[in-house]
């Protein structure tokens, strides 16, 4: 073992928690990973953290609930297998103890990142039988690797899922942001291990928890996205950036997508470099198809996303320095539609009705309007945020964050045309 494992400071292995990947992410460049169902981490950004810890209490409904910190380091074996594994932080048992694990996966589902591919292993055998399947899997691996290198250079995918039983459970490998995301982190954490195999993670809730099938818009805000301690060479690569994408002209653009078509059992991926290039009618066209599952626009969502987007738009007009350069908006609905069941349905109908639900391929029925807290609408990303309250910032602006606000509105204008053209 090597020094470094041997000095991290951190409590007993016992209590380490095996980390997943995310794969719901579909924005960012930072490492999003899986600590439970519930909560999420991803590395500690001081300014992101001082964020957490002293946002405006009116801001908290519309931002992830924060949970505290972890320690995070890895660990690696004789094949060059990655796992990640969070410890709470020495003299802090609070850390992860507040958190609920009873959900967590059981201790022997082990996460294994290669350089060359993804792969999730559950060993539930001895290890003597996977030494006999270990040939077999590096057969596997140059298929995978060659798939897993088309997946990132596609920007707008399809995806064919199965229609066979539960679709979330078959969403864990098809995500390719989040594929490319723990594919860097792991390889920045791996060069960085002769001198530093300890990272400081926050844990923040998962927003898409309480969705079967999550469908995630990540929105870039504001007309500006460097934030005042970038280097020149930044700021001049993010002014190009808003300049020739959508952010410029209506101060929002896409930067990533996930969507489930439920007409063709399909999952539809679409990332930032494509999101960059649209005009603003491709951004109006992208929204779109955002709500629509393929066989309809899903109008039940229209109202409630606009009925959230304005009440965020009016807390962030009463805050007072604040400038989220840089920050992303996520809109989050469930693309499973439950069947609508009359009130007087017997037990054995809603039986027969949850059974048929379950089977993907089922042909078409009547669908229940979602209500408006199954739509989400949250800020994320504030590794640039500034405000009068963080006291070593040099610069300290005044009055409302204009850019972000002129986004939102944005936005508000055009969720509300196509829901006025849809016949809302």
């Amino acid at each position: 073992m090597s020094p470094a494992f041997r000095t991290m400071d951190v409590e007993p292995r016992t209590k380490g928690i095996l980390l997943e990947p995310f794969v719901h992410q579909v924005g960012g460049h930072s490492c999003v990973l899986r600590f439970n169902e519930t909560t999420l981490c991803k590395p500690l950004i001081p300014r992101e953290h001082q964020f957490y810890e002293t946002l405006p209490a009116e801001m908290r409904k519309f931002t992830p609930q924060y949970k505290g910190v972890v320690s995070v380091c890895f660990e690696e074996d004789e094949d060059r297998n990655l796992c990640l594994i969070a410890y709470p932080l020495k003299g802090d048992h609070g850390s992860v103890d507040l958190v609920d694990n009873s959900d967590c996966e059981p201790k022997s589902k082990l996460l294994r990142w290669t350089n060359k591919k993804h792969v999730l292993e559950a060993e539930k055998t001895p290890k003597d039988w996977v030494r006999q399947h270990r040939k077999e899997e590096k057969l596997k691996s140059h298929k995978l690797e060659e798939e897993f290198e088309w997946l990132k250079k596609s920007e707008v995918l399809y995806y064919s899922v199965e229609k066979k039983g539960n679709i979330s459970s078959q969403l864990k490998h098809y995500n390719p942001w989040s594929m490319k995301c723990h594919q860097q982190q792991l390889q920045r954490m791996k060069e960085n291990a002769k001198h530093r195999n300890q990272y400081k993670f926050i844990l923040l809730e998962n927003l898409t928890s309480r969705y079967e099938v999550p469908c995630v818009l990540d929105l870039k805000m504001g007309t500006r996205q460097h934030g005042d301690d970038a280097s020149e060479e930044k700021a001049a690569n993010q002014i190009r950036k808003c300049q020739q994408s959508t952010s410029a002209v209506i101060g929002v653009r896409v930067c990533g997508m996930q969507v489930y078509q439920a007409g063709t059992g399909q999952l539809m991926f679409m990332n930032k470099y494509h999101g960059r290039k649209l005009s603003v009618q491709g951004f109006k066209e992208a929204l779109f198809q955002f709500f629509h599952n393929g066989r309809c626009l899903r109008r039940e969502l229209l109202g409630p996303v606009l009925k959230k987007l304005t009440e965020l738009k009016a807390v962030l007009e009463r805050q007072e320095s604040y400038r989220f350069y840089s920050s992303s908006l996520l809109v989050i609905y469930d693309g499973k539609e439950w069947p609508e069941v009359a009130l007087d349905s017997d037990a054995e109908d809603l039986e027969d009705l949850s059974e048929e639900s379950a089977d993907e391929s089922a042909g078409a029925y009547a669908y229940k309007p979602v209500s408006a807290s199954s739509v989400d609408v949250r800020m994320i990303d504030f590794a640039h945020t500034t405000c009068r309250l963080f006291g070593e910032d040099s610069v300290v602006h005044e009055g409302q964050d204009a850019g972000y606000i002129f986004g939102l509105q944005s936005l508000i204008d055009i969720v509300t045309e196509i829901s006025e053209e849809s016949g809302e």
